[in-house]
């Protein structure tokens, strides 16, 4: 699937991503995931995509922004739009798929391979002008999950598509095998 001499660029949808190993009952650990892939093939770039609410004192996600801005990755965020549904309401929206897709497309000049964290099918377009242009396009999302995740047409579309849950034991930031033990009890000597 990967080839070591591919240069490759990542573009995560923070908030599919966040909403898919939560599903699977997991934490990523970002610093994992960048070694994951720059042990595949050369890594150029990996991006991470996130609406802010700008009017929260402090944000939740803040730290992890700062974080992965610092460590490797280019952080690109935009305010999150609030409004008033229908009924009354509170929602926020903020979609990020615009950025990913122009900012994928300017990669796909120097980069082999695309891998798009995400399953929005909306994306199901920018992987098939990815492809046109001569490159290999690779889904990270999750069919392990009721419902699954990814959108079928996305699935489909990619060149391959790698199944979140086959990332765990790379990029768990908490890795089930280092997980505490119960303490053995010993045998009792039945010998009188």
């Amino acid at each position: 699937m990967f080839d070591s001499r591919e240069k490759i660029a990542l573009f995560i949808d923070g908030a599919n991503l966040y909403a898919a190993s939560k599903s699977l009952g997991f934490d990523i650990d970002y610093r994992k995931l960048l070694s994951a892939f720059q042990k595949r093939a050369y890594l150029l770039r990996a991006y991470y995509y996130t609406a802010l609410i700008e009017d929260l004192e402090f944000s939740s996600i803040r730290p992890l922004i700062d974080w992965l801005d610092y460590n490797g990755y280019t952080v690109v965020t935009k305010p999150a739009k609030e409004f008033t549904d229908a009924h009354g309401r509170r929602k926020i929206k903020g979609n990020m798929d615009i950025e990913l897709a122009i900012d994928a497309m300017e990669q796909s000049e120097v980069a082999d391979h695309i891998v798009i964290f995400s399953g929005d099918g909306d994306l199901t377009t920018l992987v098939e002008a990815l492809q046109r242009k001569g490159r290999k396009v690779s889904v990270v999302s999750t069919m392990s999950t009721q419902p699954p995740m990814v959108a079928d047409d996305l699935r489909r579309q990619a060149d391959h598509f790698i199944d979140l849950i086959t990332l765990r034991g790379e990029i768990d930031r908490h890795p089930p095998e280092y997980a505490p033990q119960p303490a053995k009890q010993k045998d009792e000597d039945v010998s009188h």
